[in-house]
């Protein structure tokens, strides 16, 4: 088809096939070919006043929740979820709500540029090259560099892309692409996968049914903040509080400090960080004893007394909660990022596992199941292991990686730079970046190609969890490209001959192809082009039936593994609790609109805090918005402090989102990071213990800095009020 066929005769063109039929706009696989022209000259099918809605996938993370953006006259002005995509219903968060605030981004890099590593983003630092040149830099690096010395590091979305380089990678002979996030390291997704493995042999996510569940217990699970697919749980967590009207499910959060999600518990139990695997051994042994027969091993050997000692919680405490356990038609237990990103992370998890074993829930409505398997999957799609990522950086420092590239990940901002990505990218001779937005990273490369926005692009994302049918959402441009910007799919392959697609369409529909007439899908399609067509204007494909996995149980409770209390790095006073906030996730905050929200539990804007507890914050002379030093064996950071009752004596916490050295006015220059504090160690899955530092707090005596809050200071802490 020729790239000069006018958009009436497309859409003539288009009026024929009976995919047309659908309510969402998708207007197939021959819109590729269509020339996209500037909205100064209205197309014909554009009318003043009327909207065109297109069906996508949102980028903000990796859960791959359905959207429909409304369009008016080629711009798109409003998100919502997308009511027929399995994983979120219609529904949306924050983060999905501001993607338009990423689209029409000041800062997004409008072009290819060439650039000298470490220096700002300014017209001083930035060469602008042509695409053909760009291309022609992509293509000798991979040709002339020997394919062991070729690095691809990527982040969880998109999964299309991610397919493309693993091929890429096999048909040249170079290393697997690294995949790595984040959120994926403070969800502890690594060592949940491996736990599974360990205990039902399948290295899969498991999916907890919280919506069909009448007792929810959770340690450290932020489901509705950003733990794996927060708008699915939240979704079966509506459920089970409203949608059985016998019954209110019942909810207990074991947490060091209260989350969003311990804020909307029954009961919030503050167990002393690090005793997670005990708690929930004490538990089973208590719930197995009150049953009657045989104790497993692994709850049987648990010491109650220490137990209570250990985690500073109470006799009474623990008989009710297993009392509970006893009586519940369907009760589950959910492992989180904080309680497995502890030194026995892996034994937690297993421990915590073994609890729903002992439930009978593996396999029932309200119980524990495996997520569904998904099309085209295979190991490589798993994150990286934070172990996993020492060993790369290591590679990256001996001088075996002569080129990098790098795409939706900024490991100079997510990383702890105890792991020293910063000094190995020095050894890299050539860094290119695909990023959207001028970030940490991007600046220190040699080169910036820009990829579209995801609002931009076609695409898929695989859902890992949180849905019980196999889910593949689907993602394609809702507006033509604001910038001179290029997909990397189509750059990839166009600078590479090893793969036989002349562009990311003719690829994408390669890995449709074994979907194709499948029984049991979202809608029938008896080619690919009618397939792809459907594809985009559903938003994806998914199944309509349920194909979640029950896990075995037969050896589970007779497994026996040690159950300890965790190690922790350092010698301050303080446990020490980074956490993802809420609102920004670990790439919002270049988006004013995500700026602005107030935090759920603080009300704080704009910055980073350090939440006390009031009676610590005494006992240091420390009041609200006094600056504060924490130091930790790894490196040491500053933030105003927030008196924050919710939050055990012992601990200290911080949000993960802020502290930006680039990414934009929005961004660069606020907060801090508190992944500097974090050192080299890991769990036995090779997760990072991010949850397993000590550290020390020193005040800075005369700085203040007053956080930006939603919330009456005179109403929350009486400030202001005069006595009478």
């Amino acid at each position: 088809m020729s790239e000069n066929i006018s958009r009436r005769d497309f859409l003539k063109l288009a009026t024929v096939g009976a995919a047309t039929t659908a309510v969402l706009t998708g207007c197939g696989p021959a819109s590729r070919y269509i020339k996209r022209e500037p909205y100064m000259e209205m197309p014909e099918y554009t009318y003043n006043g009327l909207s065109t809605y297109y069906a996508t996938t949102c980028r903000e993370c990796a859960a791959g929740c359905g959207l429909i953006v409304r369009t008016m006259q080629g711009r798109a002005i409003k998100v919502e979820g997308n009511s027929n995509n399995p994983v979120n219903l219609g529904k949306t968060c924050a983060r999905g709500q501001a993607t338009l605030h990423g689209l029409y981004n000041p800062d997004r890099v409008q072009g290819p540029l060439k650039r000298t590593r470490g220096t700002p983003f300014d017209l001083r630092t930035n060469v602008s090259v042509t695409w053909d040149e760009a291309v022609q830099v992509v293509a000798d690096a991979i040709n002339n560099n020997n394919p062991s010395e070729v690095a691809f590091l990527l982040g969880m979305a998109p999964d299309h892309l991610f397919d493309l380089v693993s091929d890429l990678a096999n048909a040249i002979g170079a290393p697997a692409p690294i995949r790595y996030g984040a959120l994926s390291m403070f969800e502890a997704r690594a060592t949940l996968i491996k736990a599974s493995e360990n205990l039902f042999g399948t290295a899969a996510l498991p999916f907890f049914d919280i919506a069909n569940s009448d007792l929810v217990l959770s340690f450290g699970a932020n489901f509705l903040e950003t733990w794996l697919s927060p708008v699915a749980y939240t979704r079966g967590f509506a459920k089970m509080r409203r949608g059985n009207p016998k019954r209110r499910g019942h909810f207990i959060q074991f947490e060091s400090r209260i989350s969003q999600t311990a804020a909307k518990a029954d009961e919030w139990i503050p167990i002393r960080p690090g005793t997670e695997s005990l708690v929930a051994a004490a538990i089973g042994r208590l719930v197995a004893e009150a049953k009657g027969g045989a104790v497993s091993e692994v709850f049987a050997n648990v010491d109650l007394n220490e137990v209570l000692s250990s985690a500073d919680i109470k006799l009474e405490t623990l008989e009710h909660v297993a009392e509970m356990v006893g009586e519940a038609e369907s009760a589950i237990v959910i492992p989180g990022g904080s309680a497995l990103g502890l030194s026995n992370g892996l034994q937690t998890a297993e421990t915590i596992l073994t609890l729903n074993a002992l439930a009978d829930n593996f396999g029932k409505p309200g119980g524990v199941y495996l997520s569904p398997f998904l099309p085209n999957q295979d190991t490589y799609h798993r994150p990286a292991s934070a172990q996993e990522m020492a060993e790369f950086i290591e590679k990256m420092k001996s001088g075996d990686v002569k080129v990098l590239f790098v795409h939706g990940v900024n490991p100079l901002f997510e990383l702890p730079e105890s792991l020293g990505f910063a000094d190995a990218l020095g050894s890299v001779q050539e860094v290119i970046s695909f990023a959207v937005f001028p970030d940490e990273t991007a600046l220190a490369s040699d080169y910036i190609f820009p990829d579209h926005h995801g609002l931009e692009s076609w695409g898929y994302q695989r859902v890992a969890t949180g849905t019980e049918q196999s889910v593949l959402s689907g993602a394609q441009p809702v507006v033509s490209p604001n910038y001179d910007t290029r997909a990397t799919a189509d750059v990839l392959l166009a600078a590479s001959q090893a793969l036989p697609f002349k562009d990311e369409m003719e690829f994408l529909q390669s890995k449709f192809a074994s979907l194709v007439g499948q029984a049991d899908d979202s809608f029938s399609a008896p080619e690919i082009n009618t397939f792809t067509a459907y594809f985009q204007q559903h938003g994806g494909w998914w199944k309509k039936s349920s194909e979640l996995v029950s896990p075995s149980a037969t050896d589970t409770l007779g497994r026996n593994f040690a159950v300890e209390q965790a190690e922790f790095a350092g010698e301050g006073e303080f446990f020490f609790l980074p956490f993802v906030s809420p609102t920004l996730g670990e790439a919002g905050a270049n988006k004013p609109w995500l700026q602005e929200l107030p935090d759920p539990t603080t009300t704080v804007m704009w910055n980073t805090w350090v939440e006390m507890n009031p009676e610590t914050a005494h006992e240091l002379h420390i009041e609200n918005d006094d600056v504060v030093k924490i130091i930790s064996e790894a490196g040491e950071v500053e933030a105003p402090v927030y008196l924050y009752p919710a939050i055990r004596p012992d601990t200290i916490a911080m949000p993960f989102g802020q502290g930006h050295t680039a990414y934009g006015r929005y961004a660069a220059g606020r907060g801090a990071n508190p992944a500097k504090l974090l050192g080299q160690h890991f769990n036995e899955a090779g997760d990072l213990a991010f949850a397993g530092m000590r550290v020390r707090i020193e005040k800075i005596e005369g700085k203040k800095q007053m956080l930006s809050r939603l919330e009456s200071r005179i109403g929350v802490y009486n400030e202001g009020l005069e006595e009478h």
